[in-house]
């Protein structure tokens, strides 16, 4: 890497630029915020020269936008997009999204919601098992989450009337937006022509057979873009560029964070809280519940009079989710002599070892068991909608534990991932509120009162 000579004093504002970039892709006047755009526009050409020769990612900076172009090495199911109520995006909501971007890149400077409603049922109607009603809440529900994902980043900015009022009564309400289009132009720019797609693989990097810088930035993508890094996961040539003190202070450097190093990986520790799109430890049920979970877990593992069974798992690409997503490309008009010739010759090398690595494993009985006396004893602090739902909670503390990199779930249970140790002695202080407070719901919005202390 060709090192910036950037002063000392302005070091710490370089680091804020790249981890903002890092986190959001994406950066407008409006979004992550309102000083993120000059933040960016002061380090464009550092950033631009750093990321490529790191990452091999492509930045381009225009007065009104930045666009992080990255690199993906494997699929990543652990970031959906969300609304701004926080509701995870589903398959409806994704195509009303990429219809919505399509009817806006052939609209004029404002739209409004009724008449962006039509164009996008329009195009629905051309898709087989997809339509737009507005005569369904549901359908309407899920298209303003749609256009709201657009507003957040700044492609969208009402201009009058309430998105809320019109999927209450499309009848009686209406919203109109101006339309920045350098936002929406930037939104969707893929590096490579879909409809030459053979396989959702061809959108991911291959580089085991390229040279070894090409494999250095691999690993450095690695350590920005995963909670963890597993040395399992990586080839004999990754897992020596990981051990190099060389790559992991470059990526400090960039970044500001701190690689914190054990036998089986590396992590970068984000203290800033503007790189991680998960703060853990962290406030709110969810969080304290994932925390005591990992104290039970790490009890149960480290029991030596009743040991647990240990089984191999693979921390490499889901080979599944890929052929999954090649099953749903359409099979009629402009994919079908795609359809027809998938690419299944993709092999991926990340594991060289002979002898499968093997893990902890919990059973399904025992972790729904666990979860089930952990809301007995400190479900009064939980907040209301997981206080009567302790299955919808387990299976949502368990997506957390696994984006997060800590387990891995396997069909009747999860195995357990060694950076799950970092957290085994932590502190977890339950407050219980006092009797005048029970009414007493702005001090904490998703009313639980746990604090977690590491």
């Amino acid at each position: 890497m060709k090192r910036q000579r950037i002063d000392a004093l302005a070091l710490d504002s370089y680091q804020r630029a790249a981890r903002v970039m890092l986190a959001n892709h994406l950066v407008t006047r409006v979004y992550p915020d309102r000083i993120a755009l000059p933040l960016i526009r002061r380090w464009a050409t550092e950033l631009r020269e750093d990321l490529a020769e790191l990452f091999g990612y492509r930045l381009e900076v225009t007065e009104t936008t930045a666009r992080l172009y990255p690199v993906h090495d494997r699929l990543d199911d652990a970031r959906p997009a969300r609304s701004v109520n926080d509701r995870v995006f589903d398959r409806r909501r994704y195509a009303y999204l990429s219809l919505a971007l399509a009817a806006l890149g052939r609209a004029g400077d404002q739209i409004t919601l009724s008449e962006l409603a039509e164009h996008v049922a329009d195009y629905a109607s051309r898709i087989e098992g997809l339509d737009l009603s507005t005569e369904r809440a549901a359908d309407r529900d899920a298209f303003v989450d749609a256009v709201g994902w657009l507003g957040a980043r700044g492609a969208l900015t009402l201009a009058d009337g309430d998105a809320g009022g019109w999927a209450s009564d499309p009848e009686a309400g209406e919203a109109l937006y101006d339309i920045d289009r350098p936002v929406v132009f930037a939104l969707f720019r893929p590096p490579r022509a879909l409809q030459h797609l053979h396989s959702v693989r061809g959108l991911l990097a291959d580089d085991a057979d390229q040279a070894s810088p090409d494999q250095a930035r691999r690993v450095r993508r690695a350590l920005v873009e995963r909670p963890v890094v597993y040395l399992d996961e990586l080839s004999q040539a990754e897992r020596a560029l990981l051990g190099q003190d060389r790559l992991l202070g470059e990526v400090e450097y960039c970044t500001g964070l701190r690689a914190e190093r054990r036998a089986e990986g590396v992590a970068l520790i984000d203290t800033s809280g503007r790189l991680s799109d998960t703060r853990f430890p962290g406030t709110g049920t969810l969080a304290q519940v994932a925390l005591l979970l990992i104290g039970e877990i790490a009890d149960a593992v480290l029991d030596i009079d009743n040991p647990v069974p240990r089984r191999p798992g693979a921390l490499r690409a889901d080979d599944a989710l890929l052929d999954q997503l090649d099953a749903s490309i359409p099979t009629a008009g402009v994919f079908a002599p795609l359809a027809d010739d998938i690419e299944t010759d993709f092999v991926d090398e990340a594991v060289e070892s002979t002898e499968p690595v093997t893990y902890p494993f919990l059973d399904d009985g025992w972790v729904r068991a666990t979860v089930n006396a952990l809301t007995d004893r400190y479900g009064a602090t939980f907040a209301a909608q997981w206080q009567a739902d302790a299955g919808g909670l387990t299976t949502e503390v368990l997506a957390l534990l696994t984006k997060l990199r800590l387990i891995s779930p396997v069909d009747d249970g999860l195995l357990v991932l060694p950076a799950l140790a970092r957290y085994r002695g932590a502190v977890v202080t339950v407050r219980v509120r006092k009797t005048e407070e029970l009414f007493v719901t702005a001090a904490d919005t998703d009313g639980s009162t746990g604090e977690a202390v590491v």
